[in-house]
């Protein structure tokens, strides 16, 4: 009976029974295509691989029985999510058929499909596998930089499918058929099934590699090597008696089972080292003599072949041997060098994954290589060494596979006298023990064992050490990773936990009966499985041998052997049908769940409960496991387990009572004796289960149950009840007093933990400093420090007891029973190194850090102590005694260096929050110091840390890929402006109105912006009909004002594109939206249409191409770089009618321009140009090239080759290239070979510069824009190279341009191309001269771009502008300006912002002959032609207001821009001067294009109101003389002006400024299909100049944007020292190189500093990703917008500084100080004064105040200190302080304040804010000290006397006194008699003596009374 009363006790409760069927059966039957598989499954298997008739039909046959029961099987694992965090789910993989089912759930989640796979034949088998995908190829090191791929297998017959998460999926075929394959650390491990025809040969030769390895799906299969640990010899895996039974990925093991010698051996298994590769190369190639082939085991050292004749069923690897021997025995040279078929393979990209692996077709290539035909010739080859070499023509290039992983031996099990056959393990896992042991356990089912065996790893990490072999009777086992435990089905039904080899405890489970009540002994037994308990084991193998060779012949291989018992057929004789179910299997661990599976073939999961819930108890058990040797531990934590699982065990809050119960009954302590253990509140289950020890009392009862009944808390609350005063109980007086200190308590010294004992409470104690450093655990403190007062109690440690006592005085006195223990049995207790006998205490410790005293180690228990260790090296930090402190980013001083190290080892703001204050102040204080002045490249944690959400969000913001932040939802506002919804998509609705409504939020610009720019709408045409015009000729009229306006409407996209630069993020699934161009008008005041088309009056043919071409790329450029899209997109747009095939070519243009049309695969670039359409080839030939701006790309310059005849050889046949699309690939040849230098382009450019006219049509129209093309490109190519162009000497280039601008002789054609031009044109008489007029504009660009900003002056002289009359008369005005331009580029830095530079360019005859800009009336002149000297006054000064646009382009220059706008205001009063016809309307108008081209550039981006003013006054102007052209230029300028929305300006680096000229090239066109000068797509390349430049403040609290003020800081040049200005942004700032820093200024943001001298990759990363700098408000201030004067945010200010009285503080304006939901309820309900407050009007007071302080000072983490303080002292003056804790922190907040370092801050940095209040600590201090003197005065003298002379001291003053001794750090009574201070005589003898002790003088004070025996009180 005992024996069962035992068993019951040791019971574990299981949880959660849930009935398990995998979620995958009930999906499979719902799946589709389930019938259709059915069907095929029952055609003949044509997967076998053999041609013989009657194996085929045998198997065909097999595969149909066996699909008939369809076979399923399953995996579960533990959920991994995708970042690697812990997940609380599981993941299932279920096969059946030809179906792979992948679900994830849970018990609180119901599972769901998270793939489905279903594949072509049969699934045998499927796993999870990670594949490592190395980033650098050539390095076989397992780096850090290796790409885990995770990956799903499915296993067929002949091939293997991986499919990864991330969509990509192999095929690998396998050249012979797989038996297993396991998933390791590397890749996949394959096992060749071995049929048993393999024995070895007569003829001595190779076995074949039964295990093969794929790393990749993309690599080879390769037979992996084995070698003995440490031994030079390798060899292949060849041993075909090896059969895998385990694999496991960490630590990398594989085991095996030689099925011969019937024993397990255990592999490490890793990657090859190189020489190892080269041994077994080597092996192989060394062909020679017989007995060398006998010895050598390298794999396959000759020739042979095993045939058909061999075995019965043809090997799918006899091919590969004979392959292998060829290649082998082939000692070519090229051996070790991969083959062609190989290299490719390698080489292609692991990304793109074939569909059907490129990896099959290669490697079965190689596998097949030996015809099956059996020749007699090779097969007698194969057995005469000799004769090897003369038979290497058989595999000229193939060569040896290089194997990839390799085997170690590590460990075999002993051989044993009786050993079984067909012992293999069925499953083995890997288990740790409650210690952190680790065993291998492999289960023996033919034996029902399980053995488990102890293995480490050896000291150096390189190898594993196995120990000996435990044997645990079991049917099935599983192990419970989460708990280090393991679950063994015994053999009689039964299921154990054990830990390790020790047996924890029966498993209870409710709801299945346990068996071994319902199997009684008069059950009749046959020879059941049962019998493996009390009899041998022979008579069971007997039944046991053939039935596992059947089973072990299964023809699917599953997951699980399938030797479970019930697949058998004679368990049916016995008689267990009768008993009900019983458990047969466990399976499928997860975390602590597992599946039984039963008898009746359904599963049940249940979970294994955990060890401890609480988290007192958990770290208890943690410390008190580090603490004891491992055995003693685990016998320990495995009667806890049992005594917390027991069924019907203790609910939560009874843990830490059961837990001390537990622990005192294994250190000896009899609990029902001791009071406070017996009266711990286990709320009513005093079951068996608390005190197992406890021999059965005998049924009599005895006194002592009597007593124990008085003395229980029962009895105490039943004599209070009201009930018995009501019956007149007579109080029961109890036998024995409280306190008796009876003999029967002592200890019992023969338990586990008695010798233990003071190691044990060593670690509690530990753990007890650790708990508090976090204020979360007070209740856990409380209860800790009763058992320790016990155990020091019994211990006899005096120091000890008196520091709890000084600690927790209320808790100690209460408690006064001891425990002997008897002085003989000390002697065994075990005394730990470290203990000591001074109690460490942490606070004691940092107390005396703050004074600077040296102090003790503090002794550290890792996994104990962390919290301490933290806190204790913080102090070290901070008292600088680290000096090696390494850390990547800057550090200036301790506080910062705390910070950092802080979160380098993972410290975060909630630890610091629940730190004790006074702990935290140190900590607070540098974060506080940090948080001024952080470093804008600190991480994102340490900003956390520091609070500052701005600069944390800024680092995450950074880390993100682009194009994946989250600042595009900030900044993307969804909201269109009012009108919108009803009208036409203007193509301006996506601009960012939040941003653009605080850049300019004066006026309502941006709308005025959007009117002159939208052309979707129809024109309003208002003609008056005047009485004398008839009806008719009224609508002509109408028609042609139509005209004259939709010049200007054509004109419009181009802005509209600059406009909207960048500003849109497009939906991948929808087309981009293109608004329509509106070529019609409304005559008022009936609104009737007008249209073009009537035919009324003549409109020019294709007019609106060109149009609707600018319209397609205004609409691609609103396409933002940072968006996600691809080629099937960008095809996708492609329109359906003809007639928007313009605005599509604009489209890709603009496509290139901004980046993404090199995602357009090639074939789609070469569909688009086939179609002959001229728009698209532009757009595409330019798109492509901007794309690839220089990167001299090969395949573009194919591309562009082709349309451009001089780059073609000159017998190539002539292609019919459009004239325009030959331009624009001659600016696609620049762009790409831009900057380059690349010789034979610039040759080729140069010559055609000047290309003559041919004979036919060809190069006769236009061919001003094909020079000047050509011209541009030359520049681009030889960008800034001025003189150094190296190589090109030869080809005279300025010369050569110089005489292509100023005329002269025609140089001879060289090159490949004079035979072209040997006959003259037909069409136009040029003459042997240059002509000057078409090629003089390219040849000065060229100039002006190759010698760009190089200050030559030699060349910028040719450019000067001719000084004398007849010169003059050469040069066309227009050209005039070109020059002028060419020359201030080349003098770059001559350039100055002010009209006299200006005028400075001008040659002194045209300054005095020529009419000043003003004059109202003619000079007469008869020599001299005023017409040309006016012109070539205005193009020069014109020219020289370009240059002064671009040398500040982008800077808003207030100089220049004034200067421009006088010289614009200037030609604008010119054009209406009566002079206007001289100079000649077109060029007045001309020029002033330019000067407000020049304006738009120096502005861009900026939105200035006067030159919006100036642009749409232009707008207005429409008649006359405004053509197209100047409308181009106009709406340019405006666009311009509000470049991206007012994010984008201008860059004044040289590919920008060549970008620039292209785009402004200053001579407009006349009408809108004008190209002769220049192509009009060319405008568009402006885009190339952008760049993002807006920063943009967000407020991090509330994610919007918001004003901030910047101080941004240049750096000196040689124009202006080093200055900083102040701008309020959101702003565009100044180009970065000319910038040192940018800080964000206070007062009402936070400060923040961007230091550009590091390095402006930062800022360029923020401002790429739409400029968001977050900035974080200061408390007590509101944003600029709320308060733009900053008035509301001075008052309060005011308050503080004036008036101390600080009363004037309502709580209600505490929300301007705030947004804290916390602090503004705290206001709320702690502060806001209420009807008769009476008193505590004073604390509410106090509590506004301190609030005020936090909110003001921005510390409010503060405020639950001050309270703390405040609380702390007010529990002190009503004398109820019944524990010292608070006084503790008090005490460490003073000492931080009157520390060393703290002082000297406050010297260095007087105007700093004080960290807390100055007034507020002095106040306390001061009460503290007063209180604690009235009670020393009130008679505490006397309990202090007591205490010091150790005698007992009276009950009511305990707590004063424990405060006093607290406060004043007295010395313990045991320190006082050491320090002998008895003979004392005076004052000063105890001064020196107190020194050692170190205790303050003003305790001395009050104590020297006391000690001096002098009765008068010396309190002062």
């Amino acid at each position: 009976m005992s024996n069962n009363y035992e068993e019951r006790v040791m019971m574990i409760a299981a949880g959660d029974l849930q009935e398990f069927v995998p979620f995958g059966r009930d999906h499979c039957k719902h799946h589709p295509n389930a019938l259709n598989l059915q069907l095929r499954q029952l055609q003949p298997a044509s997967e076998l691989w053999s041609s013989d008739g009657a194996a085929g039909l045998v198997g065909s046959l097999q595969e149909v029985t066996i699909h008939e029961k369809q076979k399923e099987s399953w995996l579960l694992r533990r959920g991994v999510s995708d970042v690697g965090e812990e997940v609380e789910y599981d993941e299932e993989l279920y096969v059946a058929g030809n179906m792979v089912i992948w679900s994830k759930g849970s018990k609180s989640q119901a599972s769901a499909v998270y793939k489905a796979f279903t594949v072509d034949s049969p699934v045998l088998q499927a796993l999870w596998c990670d594949f490592t995908v190395p980033q650098e190829k050539s390095e076989k090191v397992d780096n850090g930089d290796e790409v885990v791929e995770k990956c799903i297998c499915i296993l067929q017959s002949s091939c293997i499918n991986v499919h990864s998460i991330e969509g990509r999926d192999y095929i690998a075929s396998l050249p012979f058929q797989v038996a297993n394959v396991w998933p390791t650390k590397y890749g996949l491990l394959f096992e060749r099934s071995s049929t048993s025809h393999e024995v070895p040969l007569s003829p001595p030769r190779e076995p074949l590699p039964t295990m093969f390895s794929m790393l990749h799906p993309l690599d080879e299969i390769t037979p992996p090597l084995s070698g003995v640990f440490g031994s030079a010899r390798v060899q292949y895996v060849a041993d075909y008696t090896l059969r895998i039974v385990f694999l496991n990925e960490e630590p990398s093991i594989v085991m095996t089972y030689d099925t011969v010698q019937s024993l397990h051996a255990v592999w490490a298994l890793r990657r090859v080292k190189p020489e190892e590769q080269s041994t077994v190369l080597k092996f192989s190639e060394q062909v020679g003599t017989p007995q060398h082939m006998a010895t050598s085991s390298s794999l396959t050292a000759h020739l042979r072949s095993l045939s058909k004749g061999d075995s019965p069923m043809a090997s799918p690897f006899q091919n590969y041997s004979s392959l292998h021997s060829q290649s082998r025995s082939v000692s070519s040279p090229s051996m070790h060098s991969r083959s062609p078929s190989i290299s490719n393979m390698a080489a292609l990209s692991r990304s793109h994954s074939p569909a059907l692996g490129v990896q099959s077709f290669s490697g079965v290539q190689r596998f097949n290589f030996s015809s099956n035909t059996q020749s007699p010739r090779r097969h007698s080859v194969s057995h005469s060494p000799n004769s090897a070499s003369s038979d290497s023509f058989l595999a000229p290039e193939t060569e040896p596979i290089v194997p990839e992983l390799c085997i170690d031996h590590l460990w075999t099990e002993t051989i044993m006298t009786m050993r079984e056959k067909n012992s293999q393990a069925s499953k083995v896992f890997i288990t740790t023990d409650l210690c952190g042991q680790k065993f291998l356990c492999f289960l023996v089912e033919s034996q029902l064992q399980l053995r488990c065996v102890k293995f480490q790893e050896s000291n150096d990490k390189s190898q594993l050490i196995f120990g000996s072999v435990t044997n645990i009777q079991a049917k099935d086992a599983a192990p419970v990773e989460s708990i280090d435990t393991l679950l063994v089905l015994e053999g009689n039904g039964n299921l154990v936990l054990y830990s390790g080899v020790i047996r924890v405890g029966k498993v209870f489970i409710p709801g299945l009966p346990a068996p071994s009540l319902t199997m009684s002994n008069q059950m009749p037994r046959p020879s059941t499985p049962l019998d493996s308990l009390n009899t041998p084991s022979k008579p069971l193998n007997k039944h046991l041998g053939p039935l596992e060779e059947g089973v072990l012949l299964s023809p699917v291989p599953e997951l699980r052997d399938s030797s479970k018992l019930h697949d058998s057929s004679y368990i049916d004789d016995c008689t267990f049908q009768q008993l009900g179910t019983f458990i047969h299997a466990v399976r499928d661990p997860v975390h602590n769940r597992v599946t039984l599976e039963l008898s009746n073939s359904s599963m049940v999961r249940i979970a294994i409960p955990e060890i401890a819930t609480s988290e007192l108890v958990k770290r208890c058990l943690q410390g008190i496991k580090s603490i004891l040797p491992k055995e003693i531990a685990v016998q320990m934590l495995v009667k806890w387990y049992n005594a917390y699982n027991a069924p019907g065990g203790p609910s939560y809050h009874s843990e830490w009572s059961l837990f001390v119960t537990c622990l005192m009954n294994m250190m000896g302590y009899n609990t029902d004796r001791l009071t406070w253990t017996r009266n711990l509140d286990f709320e009513g289950s005093l079951s068996p289960v608390i005190a197992p020890k406890k021999a059965r009392p005998s049924e009599t009862g005895s006194d002592e149950d009597w007593e124990y009944l008085l003395n229980s808390d029962y009895h105490r609350n039943l004599e209070s009840h009201p009930l018995s005063r009501a019956l007149r109980l007579d109080p029961l007086e109890t036998s024995f007093p409280k306190d008796d200190f009876s003999p029967n308590l002592s200890l019992d010294s023969s338990t586990l933990l008695f010798t233990h004992i003071p190691a044990i409470f060593f670690v509690l104690h530990l753990i007890y400093e650790e708990l508090k450093l976090n204020s979360l655990m007070g209740e856990g403190i409380r209860s800790l420090v009763v058992l320790l007062v016990q155990l020091a109690r019994d211990l006899k440690l005096e120091a000890y007891i008196d520091y709890y006592y000084r600690e927790y005085p209320a808790l100690v006195k209460s408690s006064r029973q001891t425990c002997i223990i008897d002085q003989a049995q000390t002697g065994f207790m075990h005394h730990p190194s470290f203990f000591s006998a001074e109690p460490p205490s942490i606070f004691q410790w940092l107390s005396s850090c703050l004074k600077g005293e040296g102090a003790q180690p503090y002794p550290y228990l890792p996994g104990v102590c962390e919290r301490s260790k933290l806190v204790v090296l913080v102090c070290t930090v901070g008292r600088k005694r680290i000096y090696s402190f390494r850390h990547s980013t800057s550090v200036s001083n301790l506080a910062e260096k705390l910070v950092i190290w802080m979160t380098n080892v993972g410290f975060t703001l909630r630890d610091l929050e629940s730190l004790p204050f006074g702990v935290a102040l140190p900590i607070r204080d540098a974060v506080y110091h940090c948080r001024e002045q952080p470093a804008s490249d600190w991480p994102e944690a340490v900003c956390l840390l520091i609070g500052r959400q701005d600069l944390s969000k800024q680092a995450c913001e950074g880390n993100l890929a682009k194009g994946k932040s989250s600042v595009a939802q900030v900044l993307s506002s969804d909201v269109p402006s009012g009108t919108e919804a009803e009208d036409d998509d203007d193509g301006m609705n996506d601009m960012n109105q939040e941003v653009m409504s605080l850049i300019w939020s004066e006026d309502l610009r941006v709308q005025e912006v959007r009117r002159l720019l939208q052309s979707a709408h129809p024109v309003r045409v208002s003609v008056v009909q005047m009485p004398e015009v008839s009806d008719h000729e009224y609508i002509e009229e109408k028609e042609n004002r139509l005209l004259q306006l939709c010049q200007r409407t054509m004109a419009l996209p181009l802005g509209r594109g600059m406009f909207t630069l960048f500003s849109y993020h497009p939906v991948p699934t929808e087309p981009l939206p293109i608004p329509k161009l509106n070529l019609t008008g409304r005559a008022p005041p009936r609104n009737t249409t007008v249209d073009l088309n009537s035919g009324n009056i003549d409109v020019p043919p294709n007019m609106a191409c060109w149009a609707s071409f600018h319209n397609g790329v205004a609409a691609g450029l609103k396409i933002a770089p940072a968006s996600q899209i691809d080629s099937a997109w960008i095809v996708y747009n492609k329109p359906k009618n003809a007639e928007l095939a313009n605005e599509y070519a604009g489209f890709l243009m603009a496509l290139g321009l901004n980046g993404h049309l090199t995602k357009l695969a090639t074939l789609n670039i070469h569909d688009y140009l086939t179609k002959g359409h001229e728009m698209t080839s532009i757009g595409l030939l330019l798109g492509v090239s901007a794309a690839k701006l220089g990167t001299m790309d090969m395949a573009i310059t194919r591309l562009l080759s082709i349309h451009i005849p001089a780059l073609l050889p000159p017998t190539s046949t002539e292609l019919d290239v459009p004239h325009n699309v030959q331009v624009a690939a001659v600016i696609g040849i620049g762009l790409v070979y831009q900057g380059t230098a690349h010789r034979h382009t610039a040759e080729v450019l140069l010559a055609e510069i000047g290309r003559p006219p041919g004979p036919e049509m060809e190069y006769c129209t236009d061919r001003e824009s094909y020079s000047l093309a050509a011209g541009l490109a030359l520049g681009m190519v030889c960008l800034g190279h001025g003189s150094n162009l190296i190589g090109m000497s030869d080809l005279n280039v300025p010369e050569q341009l110089y005489q292509y601008m100023v005329g002269g002789h025609k140089r001879f054609q060289a090159g490949m191309h004079r035979e072209k031009h040997k006959s003259p044109s037909y069409q136009i008489k040029e003459g042997d001269t240059i002509n000057v007029d078409v090629t003089c504009p390219g040849a000065t660009l060229a100039l002006a771009m190759i010698y760009l900003k190089t200050n030559n002056r030699s060349i910028a002289d040719w450019l000067r502008a001719p000084d004398t009359m007849y010169l003059l008369d050469f040069v066309k005005p227009e050209f005039l300006l070109l020059r002028t331009l060419a020359r201030c580029l080349i003098l770059w830095d001559d350039i100055l912002p002010n009209s006299k530079w200006v005028d400075s360019n001008v040659p002194q005859i045209i300054r005095e002959n020529s009419i000043s800009l003003h004059a109202t009336e003619l000079p007469s002149s008869e020599d001299l032609n005023l017409e040309t000297l006016a012109q070539a006054h205005v193009y020069i000064i014109a020219g020289a207001c370009l240059s002064l646009g671009f040398r500040f382009a982008g800077s808003e220059n207030l100089a220049a821009f004034n200067c421009l706008f006088k010289f614009a205001k200037d030609f604008m009063k010119c054009l209406s001067a009566p002079t206007a016809s001289i100079t000649g309307h077109y060029n007045l108008e001309t020029c002033l294009s330019v000067v407000l081209l020049s304006l738009a550039m120096v502005m861009a981006g900026s939105g200035n109101l006067k030159v919006l003013q100036l642009c749409r006054f232009m707008h207005k102007k429409t008649g006359g003389e405004m053509n197209y052209g100047f409308h181009l230029a106009h709406h340019m300028a405006l666009g311009l002006l509000f470049l991206g929305g007012g994010r984008y300006s201008l860059s004044t680096s040289d590919s920008s400024i060549a970008a620039l000229l292209c785009a402004l090239y200053p001579h407009f066109p006349i009408h809108s299909s004008d190209n002769r000068y220049h192509l009009q797509a060319l405008r568009h390349l402006y885009v190339l100049a952008a760049e993002p430049r807006l920063l943009v403040p967000v407020d991090v609290d509330t994610n919007t944007p918001c004003y901030t003020l910047l101080e941004v800081t240049y750096k000196g040049t040689q124009w202006y020292e080093e200055t900083t200005e102040e701008l309020m942004a959101p702003t565009l700032l100044p180009e970065l190189h000319l910038l040192k820093q940018i800080r964000v200024k206070g007062p009402r943001y936070w400060e923040l500093l961007i230091d550009l001298s590091k390095g402006t990759h930062q800022l360029k990363s923020i401002l790429s990703k739409d400029g968001i700098l977050y900035v974080k408000l200061r408390a007590g201030q509101l944003s600029y917008k709320e308060d733009p004067m900053g008035w509301r945010s001075l008052l309060a200010q005011a308050v503080t500084h004036r008036n101390s009285e600080t009363r004037a503080f309502k709580p209600e304006t505490i929300s301007a100080f705030t947004s804290d939901p916390a602090l503004l309820s705290f206001a709320d309900y702690f502060c806001k004064p209420a009807v008769n407050m009476g008193q505590k009007q004073e604390i509410l007071d106090l509590f506004s105040s301190i609030l005020y302080e936090c909110v003001t000072r921005e510390n409010p983490e503060m405020l639950p200190a001050y309270i703390a303080i405040d609380q702390a002292v007010r529990i002190l003056e009503r004398k109820e302080m019944s524990e010292t804790f608070e006084l503790w922190q008090i005490k460490l907040v003073l000492e931080f304040f009157s520390s060393r370092s703290h002082q000297e801050r406050v010297r260095r940095n007087p105007n700093r804010g004080l960290f807390m209040n100055s007034e507020f600590l002095p106040v306390m201090k001061c009460t503290i000290d007063n209180t604690l003197d009235q009670w020393l005065q009130a008679g505490g003298d006397v309990s202090l006397h007591s205490y010091l002379s150790g005698q007992p001291t009276e009950e009511s003053q305990l707590s004063m006194l424990a405060c006093f001794l607290v406060y004043h750090s007295v010395p313990t009574p045991g320190q006082l008699s050491a320090g002998g201070l008895e003979g004392s005589m005076s004052f000063s003898e105890l001064l020196v003596k107190f020194r050692q002790l170190k205790m303050p003088v003003r305790a001395l004070l009050r104590l020297a009374p006391l000690l001096l025996g002098n009765p008068q009180s010396m309190v002062l």
